[in-house]
């Protein structure tokens, strides 16, 4: 019996893959009918980062191989987790899952278990963020309803009920603090409520192709806000296209117009790189609860290149992403 012949594909920077073997029909139904069905189809995915368009593989299979990091892997546009250049780097402790990436490219320097499926907490902000940018402008207000009022853990915490506040302000609380009391009161300014702005993040996430991802609210304090490294770093290519939120995560304060006592409010990031004044740090998202450990992603540029660091459950969230960049810096001078 003749082997199939390999060729190359272009979808993975020239990675060997199969030809599909043409059988006689009714050959090919009778494998189709022993398998269950099963399919994988390749294509060419480009991220929505505005930077590089990267291409992939881009797996559909049955549900039980997912998350597997084998055949039967399911990768979202914009990242390239096979092949290329890669840095060896070993975390002590290891984080629950890991990534480092080229936020340009979407090449995956480095991963540790990158399909693991966790709680992310408030990395959930981050698509959060952008629903709100891609549904208002800078000139939006929000009015601050009771929902909002009605929060647990991070907040900015001087929300004025039944006032209007700026929407880009409330940005700034929910990405540099991480307030949840902001997530609610865009949520509610774009969808009407918290429960249908999670319907509209999940179906933003099916656009997006991000088969890790669940949401189940606008600010990831449940555990059913859930992602994994590859699909957290696709997100994070596409947010940072976007000005607006690239503007507001690589600020360590912001002293705003707000319409409470004195006038101004004044927002302090989280981001542990930033206070680490790790050199060429830009963004981006914190994130704690007690399941979900601390979440991290860190993003950092020098000279022509751009890095992005991905970790879930992480005992040290700003010494290990600066671990993961230093290799990343040192792999891909220039």
């Amino acid at each position: 019996m003749n082997r199939p012949v390999r060729e190359r594909s272009p979808l993975q920077g020239g990675r060997m893959r199969r030809r599909a073997r043409v059988w006689p029909l009714p050959v090919a139904v009778a494998t189709l009918l022993f398998a269950g069905g099963a399919a994988a189809v390749i294509a060419e995915g480009g991220g929505s980062s505005g930077g590089k368009r990267a291409g992939l593989e881009v797996v559909n299979a049955p549900h039980r191989n997912r998350g597997k990091g084998h055949h039967g892997e399911t990768i979202p546009p914009g990242i390239q987790l096979h092949g290329g250049r890669r840095v060896h780097v070993r975390l002590r402790p290891p984080a629950a899952g890991g990534l480092l990436f080229d936020v340009d490219t979407g090449h995956v320097l480095w991963s540790h278990d990158p399909l693991v499926v966790r709680p992310i907490a408030s990395l959930t902000k981050i698509m959060t963020a952008l629903l709100v940018v891609e549904h208002t402008n800078n000139q939006a207000q929000a009015k601050i309803g009771p929902d909002a009022l009605h929060y647990t853990g991070s907040e900015v915490g001087v929300l004025p009920l039944g006032k209007d506040v700026s929407v880009n302000a409330l940005m700034y609380g929910l990405l540099l603090p991480s307030g949840n009391d902001a997530a609610v009161a865009l949520a509610d300014r774009i969808a009407g409520s918290d429960q249908n702005f999670a319907k509209m993040m999940n179906r933003r996430a099916h656009q997006l192709d991000l088969r890790c991802t669940h949401f189940v609210s606008s600010y990831g304090l449940q555990d059913g806000n859930r992602s994994c490294p590859v699909d957290v770093a696709a997100l994070s290519r596409i947010v940072m296209a976007r000005p607006r939120v690239a503007k507001i995560v690589a600020t360590w304060h912001a002293r705003l117009p707000f319409p409470i006592k004195g006038g101004w409010l004044d927002l302090y990031s989280h981001n542990p790189l930033m206070r680490l004044r790790y050199p060429g740090t830009i963004g981006l998202k914190t994130g704690f609860t007690n399941p979900a450990g601390k979440c991290f992603v860190g993003i950092a540029r020098r000279g022509s290149h751009t890095l992005g660091a991905v970790l879930l459950n992480s005992m040290d969230i700003g010494g290990q992403a600066r671990q993961l960049l230093d290799a990343g810096f040192q792999a891909e001078p220039g």
